[in-house]
């Protein structure tokens, strides 16, 4: 009876597929969406017996039956979505509920650019030739959850920004679940093209308002076109009612600057899979995380930067604060070619526990074989400095405060790199709400 229980999820991804290949309005992915669920079951769901989930136990949510087919209909507010904006009246949003894209709770002013939902752009023939060129090329054939998600993909975002077209306004893409009765299985899927010379920032965000649970297995493929500049900021804060699966591929051609930012506040269960790749030389990748977690939460963050070509240049800085039984996991790769000469890549992880069962563990790595490179990575794991501590309280800041202040100072240089003001605001909002002071940094 066990051994079928935790089999739930397989089984029902199995059974349930040819029923959402017939809901599908367009077929021309279907063989494709076959083969990748064939790998999916050759692969099976990661155990901890697998080296890169070691630390993560994923039985919580594999356990779990879901619905594979959300409801529709939905009551959420436009004053309950103003509470998830960041005073972002300047912003562009996208807002998908259970699913789906709806146009009156978005706001869409940008021009020049080829923008649509995932569904539509599926069933749009004329896109066909841009998916066939972009769609699931940079994607891990190997993941048994970028498999799953070919698989089953149907709701998510695509935008093509042409040729030295600077888009001033950030976009913020809304995913909400609402009005589910049963626990519910997104697989959202993100396609995101910036041509030569273009700019742009994204801002990603999911929100489960029911009590039941909610997972997301989300597939995002960015791509990067030589002097161009892509900003995708992750803002994850959602209920404890809820698992997300985030798997990120980032290609960049020459003298390009790519960016993925990673927030994480809420969630049950976070799992973040990043992946980089250089095809060309003088490019920029960042890699920032804050993840501030407590109770019995978990965050893990597994970062990869492919350096095929010389001359580019990599930074990750991930900083962790663990509170309660929470659990934190860092694994950071770098891979240097051996003919990516005066490569210089930058890893660092640095971790503060607040209490005797928060745990983090962390791993980065380097596998260099070219020999002119500059290469450091570093971790530390420790508790507050008591003399800085002590220094202010005896100026007489409460001891809740001080340690806040002390936290904020360590987690700071994370956000450096952040060009939108409203989202260091709202990360700073919320790093004070997670660590329940009320003061202002």
């Amino acid at each position: 009876m066990a051994e079928i229980s935790i089999m739930a999820l397989y089984e029902q991804i199995i059974d349930n597929h040819n029923k959402f290949l017939e809901s599908l309005t367009h077929r021309f992915l279907d063989k494709d969406r076959k083969t990748a669920l064939q790998r999916f079951e050759t692969i099976g769901f990661p155990t901890k017996k697998d080296e890169e989930y070691k630390y993560t136990n994923l039985k919580e949510i594999t356990e779990k039956e879901y619905n594979f087919f959300p409801k529709e209909s939905h009551n959420i507010t436009k004053e309950q979505l103003e509470q998830l904006h960041m005073g972002e009246e300047n912003f562009d949003w996208i807002t998908f509920v259970n699913g789906k894209l709806h146009k009156n709770l978005s706001k869409i002013s940008i021009e020049n650019i080829e923008f649509l939902s995932f569904n539509y752009a599926l069933n749009d023939e004329k896109h066909k030739e841009v998916f066939d060129r972009y769609f699931n090329t940079i994607a891990s054939k190997d993941s048994a959850f970028t498999n799953l998600n070919h698989a089953y993909c149907k709701y998510g975002f695509f935008l093509k920004v042409p040729k030295n077209v600077v888009i001033e306004k950030p976009i913020h893409i809304f995913y909400i679940s609402q009005n589910q009765e049963e626990n519910t299985f997104y697989n959202t899927r993100n396609l995101l093209i910036v041509e030569e010379g273009a700019k742009v920032e994204v801002i990603e965000s999911h929100h489960n308002f029911d009590n039941t649970y909610v997972l997301t297995n989300s597939v995002t493929e960015i791509f990067t076109y030589p002097n161009a500049k892509a900003d995708w900021h992750k803002l994850q804060n959602d209920n404890n009612t809820s698992y997300l699966i985030d798997n990120t591929f980032a290609q960049q051609e020459k003298d390009s600057l790519t960016t993925v930012n990673t927030f994480t506040f809420g969630g049950k269960l976070v799992r973040n899979n990043l992946d980089f790749i250089h095809n060309g030389q003088n490019i920029n990748s960042f890699m920032n995380g804050i993840t501030i977690i407590g109770k019995d939460q978990l965050v893990d963050h597994h970062t990869a930067v492919h350096h095929n070509h010389p001359n580019c240049e990599s930074y990750q800085n991930y900083k962790g604060i663990f509170d309660g039984n929470a659990h934190g996991v860092f694994n950071g790769k770098v891979f240097v070619d051996k003919i990516a000469q005066k490569t210089n890549a930058y890893q660092q992880n640095n971790n503060v526990l607040l209490s005797e069962g928060a745990t983090i563990d962390t791993k980065p790595q380097l596998e260099i074989f070219a020999d002119d490179v500059k290469c450091s990575h570093g971790c530390t794991v420790g508790q507050l400095n008591k003399d800085a501590l002590f220094y202010l309280r005896a100026r007489g800041i409460s001891k809740k405060e001080a340690q806040a202040l002390l936290l904020y100072a360590f987690a700071n240089d994370a956000m450096q790199n952040i060009d939108i003001e409203p989202l260091k605001e709202k990360i700073s909002q919320l790093l004070a709400e997670k660590l329940n002071v009320s003061i202002e940094f």
